[in-house]
């Protein structure tokens, strides 16, 4: 039995992954520089919030100056803070 152990530990990396697939896909629709925020317009997200439109923080500013109003993204919030701020986001080609 205690061999299964290193077994269950061999599966941790695939769970990188499994991290990946944690990002939603959401159309940009407000950048507000003022606010720090970016107003997302989003489906069903792993966290198991609903599809909706609403700002997010950002955990980086300067991402404020990359995003625009008509792009999309897949990004991922942080759970700590109840998923109001994106952690990280990469564009969808």
């Amino acid at each position: 039995m205690n061999h299964s152990m290193p077994m269950a530990q061999t599966t941790k990396p695939a769970a990188e992954p499994a991290d990946a697939a944690a990002m939603g896909e959401a159309l940009i629709k407000k950048v507000d520089k003022t606010k720090g925020t970016v107003t997302l317009q989003h489906g069903a997200l792993p966290n198991g919030m609903p599809p909706m439109t609403m700002a997010y923080k950002v955990k980086d500013a300067a991402w404020l100056d990359q995003l625009k109003a008509g792009q999309k993204i897949r990004f991922a919030t942080d759970p700590a803070d109840g998923g109001m701020t994106v952690l990280r986001y990469e564009l969808v080609k």
